[in-house]
């Protein structure tokens, strides 16, 4: 594998990577990047998750991207869908002619000396190294290959099958089938009401309730929207809406927990009737102290309502052949048993980051903006909101890239590396109760309650601090560029952006 270098190299070809991309290009239609993308197509979740019934828990408009409006009518979309619109995003700016796939990153090594990352990489053609000036990943916040597995006792006698929704065979036939489905969270409320239709019996056994929200799969008021402005118009005031509605509802629950509360659980037993929400959807905690799960058109309570689901609040005692003994001591047959227990964080892929022969150690870091890392220099994250739509934060955190590198393009330093001077409080990056979230804090950067170093909840303050953070504040901008930057690469990567004469 020949070496090659580039100027911007991006980890990860999903909904950020792409975001970056186009931000990139279009400040810098001269810039030379590369996106390596470990699986074999482009789109990350999207790509990775087949589950029946997956969609989006975000309304489309705000988790498209702003500069490609999604093209369908529906608010919640599906999977699919959303997979076909990333990789017309890709095809229509010309991104997936950057991107290279089947090609793990292994590590990443800093060299001041050099002011280069190299970045250890395996794929099709062997290991291989290829240089870079600026390093950012896009592989999300969670482990594609590890899911988390509570280990549920005796889950080897069982005698049926046994499936995660990461990894869903596309050859299940659940179909009269005595389905159990263990969890509580988005997977499982999204499975369930899907396979309903079909099982034999399905049963949602959950170990604590969540807060469900029914929203409609296409909501009138963008109907609306769109019938009275043009196509562009439309979808930023649709944006907008939903932001400032999703925005409103996170900030009343947290000044008004016990209003919210009242509201959330009001609405859902309109639809699915007291007895139910008393037993199985009053969680025992504040809204959004977890995130809050999304029902499309209801279909969660209707699935109940109508009897094709049977919801369990229980734990598992142990797994037996013929199914799930609780822990109040009720066997529930099952012929499968679908785990939806849980996501594992991974942190910027686990990758073996090594900065002057000094491994990071990304739980010891701090984040700057929600985007660059302390102590390490040029290097970039993006990770979305887990309140709000993902691509909210996710454009922001491309522009203020593209920012940063338009600056060691067009100034004199070729160096920017975070600086923290004091610490006066620390809190983890995602610091949401979610099992999730709860069981990773170690691994994540920190935060403190100040920007430049917060990464504030409220997308209003956030989004404001990121637009117009200056960038001679916690950042220490350090190296010279050198006068031709091609003498010292091996190769150039091809395409529209490797023609240009110097780079960042």
């Amino acid at each position: 594998m020949d070496t090659v270098e580039t100027d911007v190299l991006i980890i990860g070809a999903g909904l950020s990577g792409i975001n970056i991309a186009y931000r990139l290009q279009e400040a810098f239609p001269d810039l030379s990047y590369l996106i390596l993308e470990r699986r074999e197509n482009l789109g990350g979740t999207w790509d990775l998750f087949r589950y029946p019934g997956v969609r989006s828990d975000s309304d489309v408009y705000t988790l498209s991207f702003p500069f490609h409006p999604f093209p369908g009518r529906d608010t919640i979309v599906a999977g699919g869908e959303l997979l076909d619109y990333l990789a017309d995003t890709a095809q229509r700016f010309g991104i997936d002619r950057h991107i290279r796939y089947s090609t793990e990153v292994r590590a990443a090594n800093w060299s001041s000396a050099e002011q280069r990352w190299t970045v250890t990489v395996a794929g099709p053609d062997g290991i291989g190294e290829l240089r870079t000036r600026f390093l950012i990943s896009a592989t999300g916040y969670y482990d594609y290959d590890h899911p988390h597995d509570p280990r549920f006792p005796g889950i080897e006698d069982f005698t049926g099958t046994v499936v995660h929704p990461q990894f869903w065979p596309s050859d299940l036939d659940y179909r009269d089938k005595r389905v159990v489905v263990i969890g509580s969270g988005a997977t499982a409320i999204t499975i369930v009401p899907a396979i309903a239709e079909d099982a034999a019996e399905v049963t949602m056994l959950q170990r604590t309730p969540t807060y469900v929200l029914s929203r409609p799969r296409r909501d009138p008021s963008d109907g609306l929207l769109r019938r009275l402005l043009p196509a562009g118009p439309a979808h930023r005031a649709a944006t907008v809406k939903n932001i400032v509605g999703n925005w409103a509802l996170f900030q009343l629950a947290r000044h008004f927990p016990a209003k919210v509360r009242a509201l959330l659980l009001g609405r859902a037993r309109r639809q699915v009737g007291p007895e139910a929400v008393e037993e199985h959807f009053t969680p025992p905690y504040n809204p959004w102290e977890q995130r809050l799960c999304v029902a499309s058109d209801g279909d969660l309570f209707r699935a109940v309502r109508n009897g094709s689901v049977r919801m369990v609040t229980d734990t598992v005692d142990r797994v037996v052949p013929e199914g799930i003994v609780t822990g109040s001591g009720e066997l529930i047959p099952a012929d499968i048993i679908i785990t939806a227990t849980g996501l594992s964080i991974k942190i910027f892929g686990d990758i073996d980051m090594i900065v002057d022969g000094e491994p990071v150690r990304v739980g010891e870091r701090f984040a700057y903006l929600g985007a660059l890392l302390s102590g390490v220099p040029n290097f970039g994250y993006c990770i979305g909101y887990i309140n709000l739509s993902w691509t909210v934060r996710s454009d922001a955190t491309a522009r203020l890239l593209t920012r940063v590198i338009g600056r060691l393009r067009d100034g004199d330093a070729a160096v920017v590396t975070p600086r923290l001077s004091e610490v006066r409080d620390s809190h983890p990056l995602m610091d949401m109760k979610s099992g999730y979230l709860a069981r990773s804090v170690d691994r994540m950067p920190r935060t403190t309650g100040r920007y430049p170093w917060a990464m504030d909840k409220n997308v209003v303050r956030d989004l404001w601090a990121v637009s117009r953070a200056s960038l001679d504040n916690g950042l220490e901008w350090s190296g010279t560029r050198e006068s031709d930057p091609a003498a010292v690469r091996s190769s150039r990567v091809r395409g529209p952006a490797s023609s240009r004469s110097s780079g960042i």
